[in-house]
């Protein structure tokens, strides 16, 4: 009885862990770049109990004396990423950049390590640098020369500027997409910026040159990949989850209450 109190216990955990994802969603439903995340359960150890004879000794478990399996609750696999594409936002900026398609930008931490981003509002940071609108430059770095005052990104990212007083546009260099075995395993670490590791693998060169390749979009702005109605109903199904195993919970009380009553 005390086991059904527990496994019921991990079950309201499991689906308290799930509703909080789900509320993250919801909350960034208006985030650009914002990728929903999704709770992946599993269940946890069973456990074999043998049958045991009147005199106290263990049966052989075979194919006619198998023993009771039973189940310990579930428990939380992990939070992976779902980097499914967003919808375009036209923003006519020369500053928005989206990516049409897989892949990701490399951006350089304060630190000297790699991350990644999908875009978004980009500036020209205090090193004259093109970055990310935290700051964070682009690697391999982009510097914008003093005076330009128009800029332009094509599908390659080929990243032009035109300086005052010139008349046509000059080369400044290149963005660079990479791409990831496993991207749901990449570590989201906020403003739309991730850091890779085992789980997801190293990062990998997108070459252009392909018509099935992804491609830049200035002047566009990539939305959350986050589905209102999706959400509300797995928001749904993870509240009657929880309720079910707060009446597991119930019973099993109900049921130890009784015995307790029990009186020789």
């Amino acid at each position: 009885m005390l086991d059904a109190l527990y496994i019921g216990a991990t079950g309201m955990h499991a689906q308290q862990t799930n509703v909080e994802t789900i509320a993250n969603n919801l909350a960034n439903v208006n985030t650009t770049g914002f990728k929903k995340a999704r709770v992946n359960f599993s269940d946890l150890v069973a456990r074999q109990a043998l049958n045991v004879s009147a005199a106290g000794a263990d049966f052989e478990a075979g194919p006619l004396t198998q023993g009771l399996r039973s189940g310990a609750g579930v428990g939380i696999a992990g939070v992976s990423r779902l980097f499914d594409i967003g919808d375009m936002k036209k923003t006519e900026s020369p500053f928005d950049i989206a990516i049409q398609g897989e892949g990701f930008l490399e951006v350089l931490m304060p630190d000297g390590s790699s991350a990644y981003t999908r875009g978004g509002t980009l500036k020209v940071n205090q090193d004259g640098q093109l970055a990310t609108l935290t700051g964070l430059p682009f690697k391999p770095g982009i510097t914008v020369p003093d005076g330009a005052n128009e800029l332009a990104i094509d599908a390659n990212g080929t990243v032009l500027a035109r300086v005052s007083g010139q008349a046509d546009f000059q080369e400044i260099g290149k963005l660079e997409l990479v791409r990831f075995a496993n991207p749901q395993g990449l570590e989201a670490t906020g403003d739309g910026i991730f850091r890779n590791n085992t789980v997801s693998g190293d990062a990998i060169l997108v070459p252009f040159g392909s018509e099935q390749e992804s491609k830049f979009a200035q002047g566009y702005l990539e939305g959350s990949n986050v589905k209102m109605v999706d959400e509300m109903i797995n928001l749904m199904v993870a509240q009657r989850t929880y309720e079910a195993n707060t009446k597991v919970v119930q019973a099993a009380d109900e049921m130890l209450g009784m015995i307790n009553a029990l009186r020789r």
